[in-house]
């Protein structure tokens, strides 16, 4: 089941990677500037965090298994709806579509396992759930470079059918129907200020990394997504059935996981758009020359998964997350020293240890997030971790953009260069260093229950 269910999941991570590798060439085939294009990565995160906040009710009002296929149905529609289209405006309108299928995909595959797998079992069976969505970053820069290189871009979102048609069958018949018994009343404003305050923020974020942002534009839409979470904070406090319970934060391993591992996802959000914009822009390497060069990345990924189990049963989650934390800083940073006469292998070395420490850092942040939480939270905490997952992965897209416009005009470029790009990545590995913070504060055993790990 943890299989079939990555497999599903492994749409969305194609789909991402591929996007990123292809964006200089759809640029130029809507006739924009490669930079404008990170909207279509910001719209699908912006469509999943309005639609996340119903996901975890909707599964637990009509079943798991129900929401689970609808899911992946209409996440297919909106894939043939992105190749077939003629300009950016479509395009963001169909990434839409897609974004509020994978609303419910990532959360409710993740709340079938929560509720059939036991505590002590769970790191294993999300290793194994991940292994197949990682597949996605592995064949996705390569399988992205080729078509954008050898045939056309919209192929990019068609190679999704074949892998939504195998998902359905296999979630149907192997899937289990889990639903809550007696699920909670729908909140419908709790829904509405969260969709709001998300979509804001979310499109902010987008906002900063436009060529020509109007600063009064940006500044409202922070203000009003600000003032909309903060009503949501209101409201539920004074609410038993709010759609996203805010005492699940006062759990130190979820909040380690959710807010200290946000500074993790903001740099991950980030790395594929930058990365895209060196070496095929500043470095002038082909879609699928690049491709080759960043599939080694998710390789390591792969390979992690199947040592994190036992690392984290012989050092715990705190000493992993917090000594890990530094090395998954350093292995951004080091992307600042690529130049365009490296040669290829030592790229792809740099590439693929990084790849292999960060699958360390978030096989520990997802396992560990569940640790201290009930069965009757576990529907609202998995959506409450997603939420924020897509809206910290919106905030890093939004930062990469912002920080390579304040870099070009800084530097008095009129065009991208590895000396725009090399910085970014520094400051986005300092970024991810702030989650220590949050780790160095648990307690020796936080987590131990999730990974087996003896008392001692």
């Amino acid at each position: 089941m943890p299989a079939i269910i990555g497999a599903a999941l492994m749409m969305q991570t194609l789909n991402a990677t591929v996007i990123a590798n292809a964006l200089p060439a759809m640029a130029e085939a809507f006739g924009v500037a490669p930079l404008r294009l990170n909207i279509a990565i910001t719209i699908y995160l912006l469509a999943t965090a309005i639609f996340l906040p119903l996901s975890g009710w909707i599964a637990d009002r009509y079943g798991a298994r129900r929401v689970f296929l609808t899911s992946i149905v209409l996440y297919a529609v909106g894939s043939v709806a992105c190749g077939f289209a003629q300009t950016l405006d479509q395009m963001a309108l169909a990434r839409f579509i897609q974004g509020a299928a994978g609303a419910a995909m990532a959360p409710v595959g993740r709340l079938v396992l929560l509720r059939t797998t036991p505590k002590n079992e769970l790191v294993g069976a999300m290793s194994v759930m991940t292994m197949p969505a990682l597949l996605g970053p592995v064949i996705g820069p390569v399988l992205g470079g080729a078509i954008v290189t050898f045939a056309d871009w919209p192929w990019i979102f068609f190679i999704n059918l074949p892998i939504a048609a195998v998902g359905l069958v296999l979630a149907w018949r192997y899937i289990p129907d889990i639903r809550e018994q007696g699920a909670s009343r729908l909140d419908p404003l709790g829904i509405v200020l969260t969709g709001v305050g998300l979509a804001c923020l979310i499109f902010g974020f987008e906002t900063l990394g436009r060529d020509q942002a109007n600063p009064v534009a940006v500044v409202g839409l922070f203000a009003v997504g600000l003032v909309a979470l903060a009503l949501y904070g209101r409201h539920a406090a004074r609410t038993p059935h709010a759609v996203i319970d805010l005492s699940v934060f006062r759990k130190k391993t979820f909040n380690a996981s959710v807010v200290g591992g946000a500074f993790m996802r903001i740099a991950m959000g980030a790395n594929p758009f930058l990365l895209a914009m060196l070496l095929q822009v500043a470095f002038g390497m082909s879609a699928f020359a690049a491709g080759l060069m960043t599939f080694v990345s998710a390789v390591g990924a792969l390979v992690m998964k199947t040592t994190a189990p036992p690392i984290l049963r012989r050092f715990g989650f705190r000493s992993v997350l917090s000594v890990n934390a530094v090395i998954v800083g350093l292995s951004f940073m080091a992307y600042a020293l690529f130049r365009p006469d490296w040669p290829h292998w030592a790229i792809m070395v740099v590439l693929g240890v990084g790849g292999f420490f960060r699958s360390l850092q978030f096989t520990s942040l997802n396992g560990m997030a569940y640790a201290e939480i009930k069965q009757d939270q576990m529907s609202r905490a998995a959506t409450t971790s997603s939420m924020i997952q897509q809206l910290v992965q919106s905030i890093g897209i939004g930062l990469a953009a912002s920080l390579l416009h304040g870099l070009m005009r800084y530097q008095g470029e009129t065009r991208l260069t590895a000396a725009v790009v090399s910085p970014a990545f520094m400051i986005i590995g300092a970024v991810t260093m702030i989650s220590m913070f949050w780790f160095l504060r648990l307690p020796k055993d936080a987590g131990d229950e999730m990974n087996g790990r003896a008392p001692r």
